[in-house]
């Protein structure tokens, strides 16, 4: 373990990296729950623990892990097998009834439509919350667990693990150093292409090892089939977000934290005619967000599917499957998860990158750890992460209604189209509350 002052030192640099987004981001900060003391493990609950699950419950594995929760009775029984002395529950609602007075945290990696009853469920009892991203199904539930995070004053941590990857960092460092110059366009870009399918018209009965019910929670009832479970979920409104809900918080968290985003002031989606049912498989979203300070206002382009930006066609980038590029007014940068480039490559050949400024990441579920155990902050965090999920779902309002949105954020308002608001949340099926 790092020494308590590199740990104290960390933290303070780091949550001044992403952008104070709200009040939230700031009041988070301050009158937390009480910290516990740096060697004493945390006691955390794990809700979904296989797939991404699986891979949280391991960035978490070196604290005491009280109890585990899943849907699906193998799964659930192959974890306990790693970590026996955790109790096991089906059902989030009464583990949390169990062993709330046992916990510090939760960790939520279910799929997306429930995220949001379990993560609220959990910070109204004062325990902190990491939780995979998108962080909720829809912009109102968003909104929602952010303000709980703030009025509670809990250490929060949206799943975006590529955050801390030390390529980020040094992207972020490159255009705020003006390398670039201001910059007023991004473009972000992504070859996953889910949905276009109708609802399977037979009913094969539920495996004796799933609880298809709780598994629907607050979605609408339908019957079980296996396209949904376990990992087509993401192609169906009723339970994900398509390809931009999947990875649109990855690859737009560069711009956001780079930038400084907020909310964004406009949002209209092209793609093919909206399925009732599944989500698009080609996407183009045009985000307008407003000057920060000096900086210029920004248009932001989100494409996925088989269409790629026209710009990226003449960059050299045909190998990049994925990725965002930043459009200054002395260059451009583009970017993924392990690359940066300046572009033209010609105008940047003597280029001399800034002094790192940002500080390594200790790890993404550890930078959580330690603020819980601290009483800091994280890098991502609700007052940040909530801000860029809202506005990632918004993509897919626009898209749904067919109409351009211009979005007045405080008021979680189109003010240019009622009808949105049918999509910016949902009514919960019966017994199931938010």
């Amino acid at each position: 373990m790092k020494s308590h002052l590199t740990r104290r030192k960390f933290l303070r640099q780091a949550a001044l990296a992403p952008s104070a987004l709200s009040v939230a981001a700031v009041v988070a900060t301050k009158g937390m729950a009480a910290p516990k003391s740096p060697n004493q493990s945390l006691n955390i609950a794990v809700v979904g623990v296989a797939g991404r699950g699986g891979a949280n419950l391991k960035g978490v594995s070196g604290e005491n892990i009280v109890a585990l929760c899943d849907v699906d009775a193998n799964r659930l029984g192959a974890a306990s097998q790693r970590f026996p002395k955790a109790e096991t529950f089906r059902d989030f609602r009464k583990m949390l009834g169990q062993v709330a007075d046992r916990i510090d945290a939760v960790v939520v990696s279910t799929p997306d439509h429930t995220h949001a009853p379990t993560a609220a469920a959990a910070m109204r009892l004062k325990k902190h919350c990491y939780c995979e991203k998108p962080l909720t199904h829809n912009v109102a539930e968003a909104r929602l667990l952010t303000q709980l995070a703030s009025e509670n004053r809990l250490v929060t941590q949206m799943g975006t693990q590529i955050h801390a990857g030390d390529n980020y960092r040094r992207v972020v460092e490159l255009v705020r150093s003006g390398a670039i110059g201001p910059v007023g366009e991004v473009h972000v870009w992504h070859p996953g292409s889910r949905g276009n399918q109708d609802r399977p018209t037979d009913t094969p009965p539920v495996p004796d090892y799933l609880d298809w019910d709780l598994w629907l929670g607050p979605a609408p009832e339908r019957p079980y089939h296996p396209t949904y479970v376990p990992g087509n979920w993401r192609s169906w409104w009723d339970f994900g977000n398509g390809t931009l809900g999947d990875f649109g918080c990855h690859y737009m968290d560069l711009p956001f934290w780079a930038l400084e985003l907020g909310h964004p002031t406009s949002v209209e989606a092209i793609g093919p005619p909206p399925h009732p049912e599944t989500t698009a498989p080609q996407l183009t979203v045009h985000y307008e967000f407003p000057s920060r300070g000096e900086r210029p206002p920004v248009k932001l382009t989100w494409t996925n599917g088989s269409v790629r930006p026209e710009i990226v066609g003449g960059l050299n980038l045909e190998k990049w499957a994925a990725g965002v590029l930043f459009v200054g007014e002395n260059g451009m940068l583009a970017a993924d998860y392990n690359r940066r480039k300046l572009l033209p490559e010609q105008q940047f050949a003597d280029f001399q990158p800034p002094a790192p400024t940002i500080p390594d990441s200790i790890g993404h579920h550890a930078e959580w750890i330690e603020a819980c155990k601290n009483g800091g902050t994280t890098t991502c965090h609700f007052g940040y992460s909530g801000v860029l999920s809202e506005t990632v779902l918004l993509g897919n309002v626009s898209y749904r209604i067919g109409s351009k949105l211009d979005w007045d954020a405080p008021n979680l308002k189109a003010t240019n189209c009622p009808k949105a608001d049918r999509y910016l949340k949902r009514e919960y099926r019966d017994g199931w509350t938010l």
